[in-house]
């Protein structure tokens, strides 16, 4: 019987098309954004993985393990809600309300992906946006705040 192996990781090496990888990595949006966590390769290897806190593990991130192996990180398919408009203005007051109530979106060409969310879907129609559910990775904005702003603090007077 085959043993799987089980490798630290502590380094990132940011993304690179040509870089050579050993194995590959497949996570969520939530799992990408954790410093501290586990994981299993699509090998079935096990990842520890000890990394700054703060930073979002970006798709197609090289992880570089303590004994010199490389995986690559992407990202899985998951539950979102997919939401999209021909009309531009419909668009832009759907991510402003989205932002607003700082919802975490993938933003397209007049299409937007949130997670499922009963009570957005509501808004979102009402709005007149088309909505549909899909299992897609997701791939949320890092934000205003993600360029060294680790803490996103103020307050909100509604």
């Amino acid at each position: 019987m085959e043993t799987c192996a089980s490798y630290e990781v502590r380094h990132r090496l940011g993304v690179e098309a040509q870089r050579a990888v050993d194995d590959t990595v497949v996570l969520d949006h939530l799992q990408r954004e954790k410093g501290r966590f586990r994981a299993r390769t699509l090998a079935g290897d096990e990842l520890r993985v000890f990394l700054d806190r703060g930073k979002v593990l970006q798709v197609g991130e090289v992880l570089l393990a303590q004994c010199g192996r490389r995986f690559r990180v992407e990202a899985a398919a998951e539950a979102v809600l997919h939401a999209s408009s021909d009309d531009w203005r419909l668009f832009a007051r759907a991510c402003y309300h989205l932002g607003n109530r700082h919802v975490k979106m993938q933003v397209g060409e007049r299409w937007l992906r949130i997670t499922p969310d009963h009570v957005l879907e509501d808004m979102l129609r009402q709005l007149g946006l088309h909505t549909v559910p899909e299992c897609a990775p997701f791939l949320p904005e890092a934000g205003a705040y993600a360029g060294g702003h680790e803490h996103h603090q103020h307050d909100h007077h509604h």
